[in-house]
C-alpha cells in the first residue's frame, strides 16, 4: 500500500479522535510531533478512576509504519509508569493488539482506549516488567503504593497520604548521595527496603 493512502487514513483517524465525544470524556488526546509529519504522533491518556494512576497524565510516542493499517503502530510510554505490562525503564507496552491481535479495522482511537483500559486491568501473567508483575502478585498493597507514588512524581497525580512513608525513604537514600530518580527506582525494585536498594546501587 502506498504511503499516501496510509497518511490519508491516519489524518482521518486523527480528526476522529479530536472530534470524538468518547475521547474527550475519557481524556484521550493526540497531536503531531512535527506540523507536517503524520507518521510521528504523541498520544495523551488520563489515568483511569479507581486505579493508582488516577489524576495522572501519561504521554505516549506513536510511530506509524508504512504498512499501516495492516500492521500496528509502534507505541511506548514517554511518561514513566509502574505497571506489570509496561516497562518501568523503556516504556515498552505488552498489549496483544500492538502485536499479533492487530486488525486493519482498528484505529488509533482503539489503541489509546485499549492502553487506558490496560491501566485498569493489568495482566501480570503476561508481563512486560517481571519485577513489577511479581510485586503486583505478591504484595498488592505495596504495588498500589509504588504505582501511586510514580503517578505523583512522573505523571503529576495529586499527592496521596499513602505515599508519605515512601517519600521519607527516598529522602533517606538521597542523603547518601544518590539522585531522587535513582533512589525511587532502586527502592521500587527492592520493595522499599532501604538497605537492599542502597546495596544494589553500590554493587
Amino acid at each position: 500500500m502506498s504511503g499516501g493512502i496510509s497518511i490519508q487514513r491516519v489524518k482521518r483517524e486523527f480528526r476522529e479522535i479530536i472530534s470524538s465525544e468518547e475521547a474527550a470524556k475519557c481524556a484521550i488526546k493526540i497531536e503531531l510531533v512535527d506540523d507536517k509529519d503524520y507518521t510521528k504522533l504523541k498520544g495523551t491518556i488520563a489515568g483511569p478512576p479507581d486505579t493508582p494512576f488516577v489524576g495522572g497524565t501519561y504521554h505516549l510516542n506513536i510511530e506509524i509504519p508504512a504498512s499501516y493499517p495492516f500492521n500496528p503502530p509502534k507505541v511506548n510510554f514517554i511518561t514513566k509508569i509502574w505497571h506489570p505490562n509496561i516497562s518501568s525503564v523503556t516504556g515498552a507496552i505488552c498489549l496483544d493488539i500492538l502485536r499479533d491481535q492487530w486488525a486493519a479495522a482498528m484505529t488509533l482511537r482503539t489503541v489509546l482506549l485499549s492502553i487506558q483500559a490496560l491501566l485498569q486491568a493489568a495482566e501480570p501473567d503476561d508481563p512486560q516488567d517481571a519485577v513489577v508483575a511479581q510485586q503486583y502478585k505478591e504484595a498488592p498493597e505495596l504495588y498500589r503504593k509504588t504505582a501511586r507514588h510514580w503517578a505523583h512524581i512522573y505523571a503529576g497525580a495529586p499527592v496521596d497520604s499513602s505515599t508519605f512513608e515512601l517519600e521519607g525513604k527516598i529522602k533517606q537514600v538521597v542523603m547518601m548521595g544518590f539522585s531522587e530518580q535513582e533512589a525511587c527506582t532502586a527502592l521500587s525494585i527492592h520493595s522499599w527496603n532501604v538497605q537492599r536498594a542502597v546495596e544494589s546501587m553500590l554493587s
